[in-house]
């Protein structure tokens, strides 16, 4: 089958909450309805556990009533299941095998010997600006893979919520120097780009407030940076906080994503009314 002609799966993947859509290819690709679904899971399972049988579910439901034999799919991943580190510009490094050894050198270098349990990726690599390194847990991953085995589907890409939102939107970004922030349920997570080069990145529980923790964060992050502009500014993605509201005129400006001529991709996440957009309990 020609890639061009396969449906594609796209799954937003969190604690809580699974979001599936699946876009049907043909000579005009056509997206279905999103289909939504929020859940409690256990406090004592692995957060991604109830997730994993969630999405399994949903998969089985949509095989039955139209065959996915030979679909690609798309995971967007909760930065709940994510850690980061920013790779800082390094010119001699050459080629793709010193860059990923140097990457999982960052990791352990701020996460310990934990890191070597999971998985790395790197985003494009610029020696003059650096990149992010993003890391999953490797059971997580396998778990992916069978699944998709199971369902005769191509794991195509899984992708960090916070990469993925923000190569959304980075072509509108004309600052020299912005902090990019994705609010989820019970975690915020964010970035700082200045002169061309990425330059920190927190990724943190919300236990209170979202407001005053974020408005915490990047005080303490701006302090980190050793510089601060009169006026730093920040562009917020937190669709699930609709009514999240912070302060201005305090030395910060916060750009509400999305804009109006970039739209928010269909299967991110956004308030589910009831139990699912699609009629799922």
């Amino acid at each position: 089958m020609s890639r061009l002609w396969r449906d594609q799966l796209q799954i937003f993947f969190a604690p809580g909450r699974v979001d599936m859509v699946r876009t049907l290819r043909g000579i005009k690709a056509n997206q279905a309805p999103r289909i939504s679904e929020a859940y409690e899971y256990p406090p004592a399972a692995a957060m991604w556990q109830v997730s994993l049988q969630q999405l399994e579910r949903l998969i089985e439901k949509e095989n039955a009533s139209s065959n996915l034999k030979g679909a690609e799919l798309l995971i967007t991943l909760s930065n709940h299941f994510v850690r980061y580190v920013v790779v800082p510009p390094q010119r001699e490094i050459t080629d793709l095998a010193e860059l990923l050894a140097y990457a999982n050198f960052r990791m352990r270098e701020v996460y310990g010997e934990r890191a070597g349990d999971w998985i790395t990726s790197i985003s494009d690599w610029d020696p003059y600006r650096g990149a992010v390194c993003a890391a999953i847990a490797r059971d997580l991953y396998h778990e992916f893979e069978a699944l998709a085995l199971r369902h005769r589907i191509a794991l195509k890409q899984i992708e960090p919520y916070l990469t993925a939102a923000f190569d959304q939107w980075c072509g509108a970004f004309n600052d020299k120097r912005f902090w990019f922030v994705v609010v989820e349920p019970g975690r915020l997570c964010m970035v700082l780009f200045s002169n061309g080069q990425w330059q920190g990145i927190r990724n943190q529980r919300i236990v209170h407030s979202a407001a005053t923790e974020l408005c915490a964060a990047l005080e303490q992050e701006v302090i980190n940076s050793g510089y601060r502009e009169p006026i730093e500014q920040v562009y917020l993605f937190s669709p699930e906080y609709p009514e999240l509201e912070l302060p201005t005129g305090e030395g910060w400006q916060f750009a509400y994503l999305p804009t109006e001529k970039i739209p928010t991709p269909l299967h991110f996440p956004s308030i589910i009314v009831g139990s699912s957009e699609a009629g799922h309990a």
